[in-house]
């Protein structure tokens, strides 16, 4: 019981930053939706004491219709951050940013942004607009009432090694669903979705005076931008989608895609680890590398060492796979668990920013209402399997095309047992509308694997082009070092132009 809350406490960083999206299902039209009450002018003020940057930012809380089929009905907060342009020139409107999630808070990220070397002509051209989309942060909140205790809920499926494996998680599932049901007094779940945070966008817009709306956003937040460009194409003016999910919802077939991501992305830090095999001594080759995998990951599914089992070493591995500045804590972690040193390895992973709650009982947990937002989401945006004869199929298939991590990203997780239907038909992206969506995706990430990238790119057609930069990492446009992709991006940013082709950027 203790190994199985250790391995949900630290899954938080796969379950804000990955994100997926894919699948036929019956579509909304893609058209703006009718508009219901009219938005009041933002009065903007301080920001919370905890939003990192505050101090530079302005902070409103927007009210909103809870359900857009009765705009004059119950209402909730959306609190938005503006850092504000002061070219009064070149200012050509706001800019609203997300980072990823579902469940991912963005009042800090226009300082976030503007600190990692956003160019200045975007701060010129732009106000930056952060959100805690609905039902986050300092928006209105969901809770789920996770606890400490309770741990990591089970937003990231862990890998099963037989069907048996994949039933006991199920059972726990089951009971977070059941969970999140008992504690969603208020009817806020049903009404957490992509396609209704789109809507609170378009509702900011209008409260802020603007005709158009600018977008960035990376992971998730990729969904959003596709979901908002296509249902309100003529309100949307430049709108760049970085590190792609592909299509409108976090989903089954999304989710079994990093199976494959991770084949991928794991040959580039087995070349890493080869290369460094004097100060690791994982192997000499990637080749041998990858044997070491094995041999560990089975090893801990026998004998786990403290809290690690096989699951737990496989999952921080793929976390690990998310950027090269956790390789070497990454390989810190393999060196303490093959050598049986527990507290060596809570170490590396103290290193790899995996948060660890406490065991106090009935504390609630720091998370909650992150992992509650996460799973209301991509468990509205879509219609789940509910038979766990599918989820045990998939899984063993998985697990044979994919053996380092495949069996995981098929695995049951609480959607299937949600205790509402979508109450609408997942977003279809449309083609039609202006050219106005650039695509960014580095080849090799393991959260949102590069066939993301071209599902959106063949879905809105000759509205987008695509900036494929041959790298590695979660995260392309300024959260990236790539100058060819940085310019392209802050080209159509501030001139509005698509490139005439598809572009390649090199390493």
């Amino acid at each position: 019981m203790r190994r199985h809350t250790r391995r949900r406490r630290i899954a938080i960083a796969l379950a804000l930053a990955a994100a997926g999206g894919l699948g036929t299902v019956a579509v909304l039209p893609a058209v703006a939706q009718e508009s219901g009450p009219e938005a009041e002018a933002v009065d903007w003020g301080a920001c919370p004491d905890d939003v990192t940057g505050g101090d530079r930012l302005e902070c409103a809380t927007v009210d909103v219709p809870l359900d857009y089929d009765e705009p004059d009905g119950k209402t909730i907060g959306v609190m938005v951050s503006r850092l504000a342009s002061t070219d009064t020139e070149e200012r050509r409107g706001i800019l609203l940013l997300n980072p990823g999630g579902p469940g991912g808070a963005g009042l800090s990220q226009p300082v976030e942004l503007v600190d990692l070397g956003l160019p200045d002509g975007v701060t010129d051209a732009y106000d930056l607009i952060g959100m805690d989309p609905r039902g986050v942060g300092h928006s209105t909140p969901v809770s789920c009432g996770f606890t400490n205790e309770q741990g990591h809920p089970g937003n990231v499926p862990p890998y099963a090694v037989d069907d048996a494996a994949v039933a006991e998680h199920a059972a726990y599932a089951k009971s977070v669903a059941e969970q999140c049901a008992a504690n969603d007094t208020e009817g806020l779940m049903p009404h957490m979705s992509t396609a209704n945070t789109a809507r609170d966008m378009d509702f900011i817009r209008a409260a802020l005076g603007e005709e158009r709306l600018s977008f960035f956003g990376a992971s998730y937040g990729s969904v959003l931008g596709a979901a908002y460009a296509s249902l309100f194409p003529e309100e949307s003016d430049r709108i760049v989608i970085d590190s792609n999910v592909g299509g409108t919802a976090l989903d089954y077939d999304a989710q079994r895609r990093w199976g494959s991501g991770f084949e991928e992305n794991f040959q580039h830090f087995a070349e890493w680890a080869a290369e460094r095999d004097a100060a690791h001594g994982l192997g000499d080759t990637p080749e041998a590398v990858q044997d070491k995998y094995f041999e560990i990951a089975e090893r801990l599914d026998q004998e786990p060492v403290g809290e690690y089992d096989g699951r737990l070493f496989r999952f921080l591995v793929f976390v690990s796979l998310y950027s090269e500045d956790a390789f070497a804590p990454a390989a810190r972690l393999w060196e303490s668990l093959d050598l049986g040193d527990a507290a060596a390895a809570d170490r590396a992973v103290g290193e790899l920013d995996a948060p660890v709650a406490t065991d106090a009982a009935d504390t609630p947990s720091p998370y909650d209402n992150a992992w509650s937002a996460y799973l209301a989401v991509t468990c509205n945006d879509a219609d789940w399997p509910e038979d766990l004869a599918t989820y045990q199929a998939n899984t063993a298939a998985d697990r044979e095309a994919h053996p380092m991590y495949g069996g995981a990203g098929a695995n049951v997780n609480a959607c299937a047992f949600w205790a509402n239907e979508p109450l609408e038909p997942q977003v279809e992206i449309t083609d039609e509308g202006p050219a106005n969506v650039l695509i960014v995706q580095n080849e090799l990430d393991v959260a949102t694997p590069y066939p993301g990238a071209e599902l959106n790119r063949e879905a809105f057609g000759d509205r987008a082009r695509l900036v494929t930069v041959d790298g590695f990492g979660h995260g392309v446009y300024v959260y990236g070092g790539n100058a060819c992709a940085l310019n392209t991006t802050t080209a159509f940013l501030l001139g509005g132009e698509l490139p005439e082709d598809d572009v390649h950027c090199e390493a």
